[in-house]
């Protein structure tokens, strides 16, 4: 019963065709085979179809063919094959063209093909926070002739295609994925939107060129996702990520073969791909042959035309040396650039230079000396060379062991030179380095945007003495380059670093002119390292040379450590009796030819690399650990101020704190956040803070691809909400302090420097203290490596982690790329309370009893350590008793000096008796009465009888009369009053 319905809709559909209107009343002519082509019906539920004939034009005519039974919808052709609709068997595609069989191909860029969706979004809409959301209209994949080129900004560009498969099949492609500041994830979605191949989602960093990628699909409908979005906030702009060669397999029937396109031939019948016409030919589309160019014209590889040879110049050759003959002598010799495109036959055509004259040869490279011969040979263990000759190393000292290359007469065997292009990214066998006697510089591409490439590997390193995990500095060894750009446009300068012959990582981008300067990069993983030096003249594609003379310059190369390398000097080391040298133990340094070990409060400074190792004392507030291998701070600092010690303990930030929403910043609707993670003192040395580089790595289920640990590190960090990953994207992981110098309430320490004003000032009382940190990272701008500066502030209400600041003035954490500022403010920053902390309230005496409460000192600036005391009670006398004892002293004290008084009065009355006596006597005598024969009271006399005052006085008043009276002789004047009752006499 299906199949007859089939047959009926079948019918249907024809007979509408061929009865349309406005034809209905002509009479139509019998389609002719031209006239109409084959289809296929949809497969039913017994995976049956009809092939049925359709006119290319709806009404045109009549008598098409019935339709028959088709092909089984599993039925597939292999690739080079097509499916003859007319005969229902699968035929070689003819001479020229090609065919996948069951699948597509998209290798032609010059517009997105159709089919293909090319998206720009915003991940996130205004914050409300003034941030503008930038247009992402523009920011889309770019086709670019050979391939697509992903968005290089903060929008997340997509390009979506979707298939219905009637079989299981594959989508392929290949890509280059330079620069991990770009997320790149390809991942397939189905029906319901649910991806279908997450393991393979998270797209891996490239190497070197394109690499080929391939992802089952399953039968049905298909949604393929190529998906990108840049997270780079520095300066420069991040490298695009390249597409080309998309392949799916499992589609329905190909009913023909697609024409090779230009610049492509296909030579054979059946061919599944088409191949590229070589360089100095040309093909058309459709080609089964390449055509050969005319002498005066030339063409690149996979070209559709040929192009006029221009005229030769002075940019189109180079000069370089030859290598040592048996007379020891060299000769400057001109080179063409290849591919050569030029023509020296036109008019004012430049000529290759001759050749100069010859010179002698430079001397050999350090560690080398010419033997018998007139080649470089390296000097033998135990001895060392300038160049010139072999020595052997004098008692007491051992070969520093590495490479130096300073002289560049051939190049080393260590060394290989290639050119990448900068079109198809492919790689090139011409050379891109060439010597020069005292340097080694980039020749002439074969475009300007080409890049050179100079690579030196390494197989391993031999440090002369163990590198300890603990240690002040991981360093195994050490490479130093000086380098000089000359350019007259935005050439670049990379220098990428290689382990184990896996990805190259940029450590070091130079832009623009540079002049002669030397970098330093630190080896810290013993294994084989490679080292690569690329120079692009300019990014961008033009016909030509036109800056060959902007050129890169390597003057000399020097690593250290390198295992089996040779010596250009020997160092001192403690020998043993048998002559040889034997590694000091750890914390120990050669002193007298002996090993002695570094005393406390020192650390062994300075790695083999630079010569001997010395030992230097801890900075402030640090000691140094059991093995003399560094110093460091056990979470704990005493601060001596006026009067008092504070003692602090920072054990709770030792383990590593992160601040994941620090210092934030939009860029086109995008957040990220700078992230740190601080470890502020470690654990017994031990760095615990570590960020990472998660970008490559499938979410949440891998490894991070690269790890940083430090005492402080730095990473850019898009949260999960905002990409949608099970995880935060965390990318450019940076050391900013490997080293503590020390820790101290000053603001400048070993040439480090904390301003104040960078921060609010904060409690007078109680300075910061302000941990030091140097970092082994020497960058570009920072020859002597970053440093860092952490303000830890006292804040009881912050309790853990606490709050992290950066300047108001330098959002980024640095105001000039080397020096990092952080004002760090928790209650864990607090010191230990002590008995300075808190004061006594005497409380009043009630009852007999006394209390006494202690309370903290506000604002309370301390925490942990010692507690209030407990509340002590005494007993006391209240005021109603001291009151009654007042009272009853007052009374005691009245009734005594009445008493007194009454003594004394009565005693003052004898002596006023006697001295009126005496007054008396005399005054008799002067009147000529008879003197008495005594002055005194005679017995039976009363003292009383013949004294009489004149007036009646108090005892005051008496007193009083007593002071007025003094006569100025000394005498005291009495009124006196006779026995006779005459008048009162005044004496």
């Amino acid at each position: 019963m299906a199949g007859t319905g089939a047959r009926w809709v079948l019918l249907t559909l024809c007979l509408a065709t061929a009865l349309s209107p406005g034809r209905a009343g002509e009479r139509l002519h019998v389609c002719k085979e031209s006239e109409y082509h084959y289809e296929y019906t949809a497969c039913d539920s017994t995976g049956s179809r009809w092939r049925v004939a359709v006119p290319h034009t709806p009404g045109l005519c009549t008598g098409l063919p019935d339709p028959v039974k088709g092909t089984e919808c599993s039925f597939s052709c292999k690739a080079g094959e097509f499916l003859d609709m007319k005969a229902q068997a699968c035929k070689p595609c003819a001479e020229g063209t090609y065919s996948l069989g069951t699948g597509i191909r998209f290798d032609e860029w010059d517009e997105v093909p159709h089919g293909f969706a090319n998206v720009a979004t915003n991940l996130e809409v205004d914050d409300g926070f003034g941030d503008v959301v930038e247009n992402c209209t523009a920011s889309t994949w770019v086709p670019l002739g050979d391939y697509v080129a992903s968005n290089t900004d903060e929008c997340t560009a997509t390009l979506m295609y979707a298939v219905n498969l009637k079989q299981s099949g594959t989508v392929s492609f290949e890509y280059i994925y330079p620069d991990s500041s770009i997320v790149f994830e390809f991942f397939v979605q189905n029906d319901q939107c649910q991806p279908m191949v997450e393991e393979s989602r998270w797209m891996r960093t490239t190497e070197k060129g394109w690499e080929f990628h391939s992802v089952d699909l399953s039968r049905g409908n298909n949604v393929l996702y190529w998906r990108t979005t840049a997270f780079s906030v520095w300066s420069k702009v991040p490298k695009p990520v390249l597409v080309r060669n998309i392949g799916i397999t499992g589609v329905a029937y190909t009913s023909e073969c697609f024409p090779c396109k230009p610049g492509t031939y296909a030579p054979a019948a059946g061919s599944s791909a088409c191949q590229l016409c070589p360089a100095d030919t040309f093909s058309s589309k459709g080609a089964t042959a390449c055509q050969p160019c005319e002498p005066a014209t030339y063409a690149e590889p996979g070209s559709a035309s040929c192009k006029p040879r221009p005229p030769c110049t002075d940019k189109d050759y180079f000069y370089t040396h030859t290598a040592c003959d048996a007379s020891g002598e060299t000769q400057l010799m001109f080179k063409w650039a290849e591919p050569k495109i030029c023509s020296e036959e036109l008019p004012q055509a430049a000529k290759l230079p001759p050749s100069g004259v010859k010179t002698r040869c430079p001397p050999c490279n350090p560690g080398f000396a010419k033997s018998n011969g007139s080649t470089c040979q390296p000097c033998p263990y135990g001895s060392y060379s300038n160049g010139s000759g072999c020595l052997s190393c004098p008692a007491g000292t051992e070969p520093a062991l590495g490479l130096e290359y300073k002289w560049w007469n051939v190049l080393p065997p260590n060394m290989e030179t290639t050119v990448l292009s900068g079109i198809n990214f492919e790689y090139k066998g011409m050379a891109g380095w060439e010597v020069a006697g005292d340097y080694i510089y980039t020749a002439a591409g074969a475009s300007d945007n080409d890049f050179m490439i100079l690579t030196l590997v390494v197989p391993g390193f031999s440090p002369p003495s163990p590198v300890l995990e603990d240690a002040e500095s991981k360093e195994v060894a050490r490479i130093t380059f000086v380098f000089e750009t000359v350019c007259s446009v935005s050439c670049e300068l990379y220098f990428m670093v290689g382990i184990n012959s896996r990805t190259n990582t940029p450590v070091e981008t130079w832009t623009g002119p540079r002049g002669k300067q030397s970098y330093t990069y630190i080896v810290e993983k013993n294994a084989t390292m490679s080292f690569t030096w690329a120079f692009q003249r300019t990014p961008y594609h033009e016909a030509g040379r036109r800056y060959t003379n902007d050129v890169a310059k390597l003057y000399s190369v020097n690593v250290t450590n390198v295992l089996g390398g040779v010596a250009s000097f020997c160092r001192r080391c403690a020998p043993e009796p048998a002559g040889s040298c034997a590694p000091c133990p750890p914390g120990n340094a050669v002193e007298r030819g002996s090993c002695r070990p570094c005393p406390p409060g020192t650390y062994l400074r300075g790695h083999p690399s630079d010569g001997t190792p010395t030992c230097h004392p801890c900075g402030p507030g640090t000691h140094s650990n059991q093995l003399r291998s560094l110093c460091y701070n056990n979470c704990s600092f005493s601060l001596a101020l006026p009067g008092r010690v504070l003692r602090y303990d920072f054990s709770a930030l030792g383990a590593g704190t992160a601040f994941a929403s620090g210092p934030s910043f939009t860029a086109k609707g995008l957040k990220y956040f700078h992230h740190f993670n601080i470890s502020l003192c470690g654990n017994q040395g031990r760095k615990m803070a570590s960020c990472s580089d998660n970008v490559t790595d499938a979410r949440g289920e891998g490894d991070p691809a690269r790890v940083v640990t430090a005492y402080v590190c730095q990473s850019i960090l898009v949260p999960p909400d905002v990409m949608g990953y099970k995880m935060a994207v965390s990318s450019q992981p940076v050391s900013l302090a490997d080293r503590l110098v020390g820790v101290t309430a000053s603001s400048t320490l070993d040439g480090i420097t904390s301003p104040p004003e960078h921060f609010p000032p904060g409690h007078p009382d109680l300075p910061d203290i302000v941990f030091f940190y140097r970092s082994n990272d020497v960058t570009q701008p920072c020859s002597g490596g970053r440093a860092t500066a952490i303000r830890l502030r006292c804040d009881p209400l912050r309790p853990g982690a606490g709050t992290l600041a950066v300047p108001s003035k330098c959002p980024e954490g640095t105001c000039d790329g080397c020096t990092f500022h952080f004002l760090w403010v928790t209650g864990e920053g607090c010191p230990r309370c002590s008995a300075g902390h808190y004061r006594p309230i005497v409380g009043a005496c009630l009852g007999g009893v006394q209390r006494t409460t202690y309370v903290w000192r506000e604002p309370r600036l301390c925490r942990g350590g010692q507690s209030l005391p407990a509340q002590k009670v005494r007993g006391c006398r209240s005021v109603d008793f001291w009151l009654k004892v007042g009272i009853s002293a007052g009374t005691c004290a009245a009734v005594l000096l009445a008493a007194l008084a009454a003594y004394f009065w009565k005693k003052n009355q004898k002596l006023e008796y006697k001295y009126s006596k005496l007054v008396m006597n005399a005054a008799a005598k002067e009147s000529e009465l008879p003197a008495p024969d005594s002055c005194a009271i005679m017995e039976g006399e009363d003292a009383e009888d013949d004294l009489v005052f004149a007036t009646k006085k108090s005892l005051f008043g008496k007193i009083k009369s007593l002071t007025s009276k003094r006569t100025p002789d000394g005498f005291d004047s009495v009124p006196l009053k006779t026995s006779s009752g005459s008048a009162a006499m005044e004496l």
